[in-house]
């Protein structure tokens, strides 16, 4: 799952970038708003976010098979903040030096190199970026070559049924209709409808 020469560090600092933007327009309203993970509020969401940039954190600093870095928060004051502070979190730590070279422990897969760790990471907030901007009804912002990469990565992802549906980061594959673009065809292949959450304006 990782495509090789690809930087997914400079990738998933632009993706967690994104995601920060969009979570950061929410506003007191919108945190019992429904999204695109099913039956999950924008709160859910964003609490779930959260706690996976502290635990893929942990995991670049060799700590990821202790559980409570990976722990969702019950209750968040300020969501955005959280999120916020998080991301700082895991950016600061795949900065470091030598950090693709390392092997992370994550939950449900043990040992994973750090490189395709960091892919993993980085095509989930491609995911989550647009989970939360549609959730808001406003559009996702990428440039184009991490849009293409996200869609590397997607090919990748085995479509297994064991580990797809609810509790799993991703929902089963969708077809995906001739002519789609990098960013519908990903979000397809990761179980995501986009046609039933339209930007609005």
């Amino acid at each position: 799952m990782t495509v090789t020469g690809t930087d997914f560090v400079e990738l998933d600092r632009i993706a967690v970038q994104e995601a920060v933007r969009v979570v950061d327009l929410a506003t007191d309203a919108d945190w019992t708003s429904d999204t695109p993970c099913a039956g999950w509020t924008l709160r859910r969401l964003v609490a779930h976010m959260t706690a996976q940039h502290l635990g893929f954190a942990a995991a670049a600093r060799g700590a990821g098979q202790e559980p409570e870095h990976w722990r969702e928060a019950e209750e968040m004051s300020a969501p955005a903040g959280a999120h916020r502070s998080a991301a700082a979190s895991v950016l600061a730590a795949f900065a470091e030096p030598g950090v693709t070279a390392r092997e992370f422990t994550l939950p449900n897969l043990g040992g994973v190199p750090g490189h395709r760790a960091v892919s993993f990471h980085f095509v989930d907030y491609v995911v989550h970026a647009w989970d939360v901007a549609s959730a808001l009804g406003v559009p996702v912002e990428f440039p184009e070559h991490v849009l293409v990469a996200a869609l590397a990565v997607a090919r990748a992802v085995p479509d297994d049924p064991g580990r797809r549906g609810p509790g799993f980061a991703f929902a089963p594959a969708l077809e995906v209709p001739g002519g789609s673009g990098p960013l519908e065809e990903a979000l397809r292949l990761l179980g995501r409808s986009p046609e039933r959450w339209p930007a609005r304006g």
